[in-house]
Order: C-alpha cells, then structure tokens, then sequence
C-alpha cells in the first residue's frame, strides 16, 4: 500500500507554488489555496486585503518512497526567496508571506534541521523569515486559481514569473521531475 504523507507550502503567489511542485516526481496532489488565517472559506478577494491572516499556499500529498521531504524543502526554498518578509518580488503584502504548514512532529523536525543547514551554510545572505508552523486549515482556492499556470502559461505573469522557477527546476533537479 502506497504511503502518501500531506504539507503545505507558502512562497508567494500560489500559482507558482503549484506549478513548481506539479512537475515533482512522487508529488501525488498539488491544490492552492489559503492557510494560517482567523476567517473560515475565505475567498481570494478577501485574502488579497490582508485583514483575513490567511497566505496563499499548496496542500501537496507526496509520496515519501519517491521523494524525500528534504528534496520538497530544497525545491522550496530554491524556488521563491525565503528572507523577504510578506514579499515575493513585485508581490507585496502577507498573503505572499513564506510558511510550512507541517502535519507531524516528524516533518516539523526535519523542516527545523533543514532550516538550521541553511543558515549554518550561510546560504542566504539575510535572515529567513519562513513561519513553520502546525498545519490547522487549508481552504481551496477558487476554481479559475486550480492548475493556472498549465492552463495560461501564455500570460505574462506566467512567461516572466513562473517559467524562471520551472527552468530552475528543470536545471537543478531534472532527476526529480515526473516524466510524462
């Protein structure tokens, strides 16, 4: 029987988030939508004010026997910039803030030892700001958010936001992409 463990990422706009992820090999399920809020089924209007504390993010169900939660970290935190306080690039605001919404004390251990290598290596040149945090809700996103950046790739905030995370990936962990 296949073991499939849940997460859920933060790292800016959630339509780069569930692209990057998508092409993971032994990523079973990528859904964006809203986590670390005070308001139940928040819509993405209400979420873009501020006021609801939710961040844009991806439940992500994978299976550990293909990929490591190390390498879902390392995909992570080389595919949005973990030292800008609820900022990434052009897109500005706590929705966008970085988060991990861990679901076991296991994977919250493993995200704190990962996180502590990357500051020990200096990897960043600032401070991580990345909340990590125990998963408590996730809430859908709206239905024209589901699986964006495959369906419009053509716009351009795909062309000039997501296809540099996709060709990053595509470069540094080629080994770890699905196939087909």
């Amino acid at each position: 029987m296949k073991k499939v463990e849940h997460i859920v990422f933060a790292g800016g706009c959630f339509w780069c988030t569930e692209a990057v992820f998508q092409r993971i090999d032994g990523v079973e399920e990528v859904i964006p939508g809203f986590s670390g809020g005070t308001i139940k089924n928040p819509a993405y209007r209400e979420v873009c004010t501020g006021r609801t504390g939710h961040t844009e993010s991806v439940s992500v169900l994978f299976d550990p026997d293909i990929v490591s939660l190390n390498t879902l970290l390392e995909v992570f935190f080389v595919t949005h910039d973990p030292t800008t306080l609820n900022r990434q690039g052009n897109d500005v605001g706590t929705h966008y803030r970085s988060a991990i919404f861990y679901t076991s004390e296991a994977q919250k251990n493993t995200i704190e030892k990962f996180i502590e290598t990357l500051v020990k290596e200096e990897v960043f040149n600032d401070p991580i700001v990345t909340e990590v945090k125990p998963f408590e809700t996730f809430y859908k996103a709206e239905i024209e958010h589901l699986n964006y950046y495959n369906d419009h790739s053509e716009q351009p905030y795909c062309t000039f936001i997501i296809n540099p995370k996709i060709e990053k990936i595509k470069k540094y962990y080629s080994d770890k992409l699905k196939t087909s």
